[in-house]
């Protein structure tokens, strides 16, 4: 049974690779959500020469601006494809990454490796949480700092894979919803009492690049991994192709509060606290 989990795991995660290499999420990360990681970066008050890991971080949104605050960075992720982007955003800013090909549930680190482990928009993945969560504390050293920003179950993101959830096969036994990264109390309960002095705030994300629902649908169709992948999942059924378009389309028209144009506000949750001794 345990070689069957193990074999079923590895193809789950060899599917998530694939996932995140579709599309163009280097154009996500800079024109949708690029002041995210600035953001994160800020709120762990990283200091000159300070080990840093960035888990799950996809072309570096995080990764590059911790590295232009003089912190040595490390950027792990699953999905090495997206590292060619990252470096040459780090090249342009004149810095220094290590970029790392890493499972977050398995991470290749020593124990306490790290000053502060952050993760924007990338552990809340990782499927199993509880096993992602431990390994982020396991390689923070003690006083260390861990920061995390994730989409909130509530807020647009959230709707967004509720709605996908109707069109894509049931997920494996045992891996949870990304947005529930974006709960307070789930990760307080994923860090229990491995972390003190937490601070989690919801903030929103102000979207407003997008003319219509339409194009907002349309760019994503062709950029975020995610969706790119639930459509391929239909194949040629034109009627659960269209009645996706539309979902979608609606999804963005319901959150639309511009005029003339889209403009979206898209909940997260930021999330600070200090790794215990």
């Amino acid at each position: 049974m345990t070689d069957t989990i193990h074999d079923a795991d590895r193809a789950l995660k060899a599917k998530h690779r694939v996932m995140w290499a579709l599309g163009d999420y280097h154009a996500v990360a800079t024109g949708v959500v690029s002041g995210l990681g600035r953001e994160l970066v800020d709120a762990c008050r990283l200091r000159a020469g300070e080990r840093v890991l960035d888990v799950a971080a996809g072309t570096g949104n995080a990764t590059v601006p911790a590295a232009a605050a003089g912190a040595r960075v490390t950027a792990a992720d699953l999905t090495p494809e997206l590292f060619e982007a990252g470096r040459t955003a780090a090249a342009r800013q004149g810095v220094d990454v290590d970029w790392v090909e890493a499972d977050a549930e398995a991470l290749p680190f020593a124990d306490g490796e790290f000053d502060v482990v952050m993760s924007c928009l990338g552990i809340m993945f990782a499927p199993h949480h509880q096993a992602a969560a431990d390994e982020a504390l396991r390689v923070c050293r003690a006083g260390g700092r861990i920061g995390l920003l994730s989409w909130t179950p509530t807020g647009f993101v959230g709707e967004l894979f509720r709605t996908l959830k109707e069109y894509a096969p049931p997920p494996p036994p045992g891996a949870s919803p990304p947005p529930l990264w974006g709960e307070e109390e789930h990760v307080r309960t994923l860090l229990g009492d491995s972390v003190t002095e937490v601070v989690a705030e919801r903030r929103m994300l102000t979207v407003d690049r997008f003319g219509t629902p339409q194009e907002w649908r349309d760019f994503f169709k062709d950029t975020y991994g995610p969706i790119i992948a639930v459509y391929r999942g239909l194949g040629t059924d034109t009627d659960r192709i269209d009645a996706l378009d539309d979902d979608l389309a609606a999804l963005a028209t319901r959150h639309d509060r511009g005029a003339g144009s889209t403009v979206m506000d898209w909940e997260y949750l930021l999330l600070t606290a200090r790794r215990t001794a």
